[in-house]
């Protein structure tokens, strides 16, 4: 199947372009027979922002690509978990990668040609559809979608390009060091196709293809005899991980009642209260919370009529993804808001590395969190004018595209990290940390310079509360690179991380788990492998010798990688 471009955009005017099943996405999937053998250069597994960042590279590099992912939706974090982007103070000059860039602009070109936009809105060269204070660009995670599936459209419709949806990796098979076989299942009715490809990349939110295939992987915290952290506890913690969180999105509308039935678990959480060190400063819904950084009871509000003039933060235009002053009166007729805040983040149980039974438990319940959070706050809620509740808050399933509400995918901050050549440290990138190595010495204060650089981030060290009990660790980073022996696994030679999965440790993920951090390591991961096609070699010794590293370097330099920072002052 083709398509014009013509009838593309007119799917995109239409709506349907955000699901398109039936149309254009449908195109690139390939019939799925029990049984089945399907054949790519590269199988990249998981469909999120670095899968999309892995498959364009590898796409634009001229290979065949099969692409799998549990949900309909492409966009991970961005799109089926409807997160805005968290990203550095420098992101709109430099700091991340030319593909990126170009979805961050393809996003805001979105609204310009398509939304009711005030013409004020229009001309503003850094739009930001939802005014939220989280991120420079806070809009709709169907608009992403778009997006995303508009830089993929030309590749399905050649069929250079399979998609295989709502399909989760289920089995391998390995010889060696190499994955030669990836099986995934089609949940709705359970037929079972073998992948097969020279390269596999690992772009799942958990890092589902390392216990299959066998790779060495670590889960939680590390210990600090293990890797000198100072932040790192005494004793390994391999069950202790960050929170995940089901996300969802509401509007207001104070002349009408919207209140959801009370959720099952709504007593249960009304009166829960964290039993975490340092210590939570009361019940979890509530508007008293642990303040990230300074770890001390911190006061927030609410307010979606925008009156209020308290100090502090309030949660409505916090992850604000539509303000709607952007747009002509009448055609929003709310605000709309996301909530992924501290009162619905899941920490009382991990869903990975657990019996299937017990992982779905923990899901229903992240999901009676965020429910019964949504619940307190239509009906018993503190309000700033001494009254409580607001009734006419309403769920917005149409914006998530599910049916409960939530959005389609739990927001997971923590995967299975893989077992590295290289590992990046806290004494790589913390800037305390950094500069009790940088005592009595001269220069400026930086993050560890990489010699194998393919990349480059920054963001704090950023940990949620966690199921072992821990509050947050939250502290400062320097700008940072991504070295290519973090995506290089310790014996495995043709599998690679393209998500939150590289060597990383449970600190240092606190600020490589971010979209332009992980879309720049799914870029760098599948030029790699595009890299090793051309040149019939493997990753490792793209690092081990100069020479083809310095050529690799090049090349992604060419893709408009960057690989060092500009001086920058600490933050």
């Amino acid at each position: 199947m083709s398509i014009s471009r013509r009838d593309f955009l007119e799917v995109v005017v239409s709506g349907t372009l955000a699901s398109l099943h039936g149309s254009v996405l449908l195109a690139g999937q390939a019939p799925m027979r029990d049984g089945d053998e399907l054949k790519a250069d590269v199988a990249v597994i998981g469909a999120g922002l670095g899968g999309c960042a892995a498959a364009l590279a590898l796409l634009q590099s001229g290979f065949q690509v099969v692409m799998t992912d549990p949900t309909d939706w492409i966009g991970g974090q961005l799109t089926q978990q409807a997160v805005p982007p968290d990203e550095h103070p420098w992101i709109e000059q430099f700091g991340c990668t030319r593909r990126y860039r170009s979805l961050r602009r393809a996003i805001r070109d979105y609204y310009r040609q398509w939304a009711p936009l005030t013409e004020a809105a229009r001309r503003q060269e850094y739009l930001n559809p939802g005014n939220g204070r989280v991120s420079r660009l806070c809009h709709e995670p169907r608009v992403a979608l778009a997006v995303l599936e508009a830089m993929l459209w030309p590749y399905l419709a050649s069929g250079q390009l399979r998609l295989l949806l709502e399909c989760q990796s289920c089995q391998a098979d390995s010889a060696g060091d190499s994955v030669q076989a990836v099986a995934v299942r089609r949940e709705s009715d359970k037929k079972v196709v073998w992948l097969k490809a020279s390269y596999f990349l690992d772009a799942t939110e958990q890092g589902d293809l390392l216990p299959l295939t066998g790779t060495e992987y670590i889960t939680g915290f590390e210990s600090q005899r293990e890797t000198g952290e100072p932040h790192a506890p005494a004793q390994a913690q391999p069950h202790n991980i960050q929170a995940f969180t089901y996300c969802f999105v509401m509007d207001y509308h104070p002349e009408e009642n919207h209140v959801i039935e009370r959720p099952d678990e709504y007593e249960f959480w009304r009166r829960y209260v964290p039993q975490l060190t340092p210590p939570w400063p009361g019940p979890l819904l509530s508007w008293h919370m642990t303040d990230p950084i300074r770890l001390e009871p911190r006061q927030v509000y609410f307010d979606p009529t925008g009156q209020s003039k308290l100090p502090g933060l309030n949660l409505w235009t916090y992850r604000r993804i539509a303000d709607r002053n952007h747009f002509l009166p009448g055609s929003y007729r709310s605000d709309l808001t996301l909530v992924n805040w501290p009162q619905n983040d899941y920490w009382l149980g991990r869903i990975h590395e657990i019996e299937e039974s017990e992982a779905q438990k923990h899901l229903r319940r992240a999901k009676q969190l965020s429910l019964s959070l949504l619940y307190w706050l239509q009906t018993e809620a503190p309000r700033p004018d001494g009254g409580t509740g607001w009734p006419g808050l309403r769920l917005r399933p149409d914006i998530v595209g599910t049916q409960d509400g939530l959005a389609k995918h739990p927001y997971i901050r923590e995967s299975r990290r893989i077992r590295a050549v290289f590992t990046v440290r806290e004494q790589h990138v913390g800037t305390d940390a950094r500069r009790q190595l940088f005592s009595g010495k001269t220069g400026t204060l930086t993050a560890e310079p990489f010699f194998d650089s393919v990349g480059i981030g920054s963001y704090r060290i950023d940990l949620h509360p966690s199921t072992g009990g821990n509050n947050y660790i939250d502290i400062s980073s320097l700008p940072f690179q991504i070295p290519l022996g973090a995506l290089l696994p310790v014996r495995v030679r043709n599998l690679l991380p393209a998500c939150k999965n590289l060597g990383v440790t449970h600190i240092t993920n606190g600020c490589y788990r971010l979209h332009p951090v992980e879309w720049n390591t799914g870029e760098a991961a599948g030029l790699l492998a595009a890299f090793c096609l051309h040149k019939r070699g493997v990753p490792h010794a793209v690092r081990e010798k100069r020479t083809l590293l310095a050529e690799f370097q090049k090349l992604l330099v060419r893709e408009g990688i960057e690989l060092e920072w500009p001086k920058l002052s600490p933050r």
